[in-house]
């Protein structure tokens, strides 16, 4: 008698399960209607960072050499490294999804420890990077100061505009990485007791959407504000 009310609730999709809400009539509705509120949370992320984006694009044609000349001022390697630190936690996030699809509780906690260690390194080499530019005066305020290349054209007030674009993109990213490392560590406490498996793991697909967008955002910056000044 049990197995055949078991049988019919997978029939149905899930109607009944412990984790379907009573607003719901099965678990593919319930997961549709999550992911859609996801999209279209990263669609006002998008609106949002796109506005800076093309703040960037507008002065980077008005300010085209000084922006160049600011750039070198960057740590490539540092920016990077960061890129490769993010692109590898896309993949452990992305692993830790499979994890629960076949089922493997402790292999999703320890991707998500995985992909939350590679936020805080990136985090930190991202500290490391703002305190050389206060080290160096080049945070915009009553304190920045430029040293132009020489032999070049010099224009500290456009070189300030660059780096008030460069904190300003940066620092929200930064921001939502670590709201990113929050989410990753609400899912570890239900994922230590098996709370996510192949029927059921939507809010691990829903916060692994945030963070490969917040990868991705990155993943433009990176071009726009390190490699422009590389030739």
């Amino acid at each position: 008698m049990l197995s055949g009310s078991v049988s019919a609730s997978a029939d149905t999709g899930g109607h009944g399960h412990a984790r379907l809400q009573h607003h719901f009539d099965d678990l593919d509705q319930q997961r549709e209607a999550s992911t859609f509120g996801m999209w279209v949370f990263l669609c006002t992320e998008i609106l949002f960072f796109g506005g800076l984006f093309t703040t960037y694009v507008v002065y980077r044609q008005r300010f085209h050499g000084v922006f160049a000349q600011a750039s070198r001022d960057l740590n490539v390697v540092w920016g990077g490294t960061n890129t490769a630190v993010l692109i590898c936690s896309s993949l452990t996030m992305a692993l830790a999804i499979w994890s629960a699809q076949i089922n493997r509780r402790k292999l999703i906690v320890t991707f998500l420890l995985i992909t939350m260690a590679f936020g805080l390194t990136f985090l930190g080499i991202k500290t490391i990077e703002y305190k050389e530019k206060f080290d160096h005066h080049l945070v915009p305020g009553p304190h920045f100061h430029y040293v132009c290349p020489p032999g070049e054209p010099c224009h500290p007030e456009q070189a300030e505009v660059f780096f008030s674009l460069y904190f300003a993109m940066t620092g929200l990213h930064a921001l939502h990485m670590i709201v990113g490392v929050g989410l990753l560590s609400y899912l570890l406490f239900p994922s230590w007791q098996g709370r996510y498996t192949s029927d059921w793991h939507n809010p691990l697909e829903c916060i692994g959407l945030y963070w490969h967008f917040v990868d991705i955002v990155w993943i433009f910056l990176f071009p726009l504000l390190y490699l422009i000044g590389a030739h």
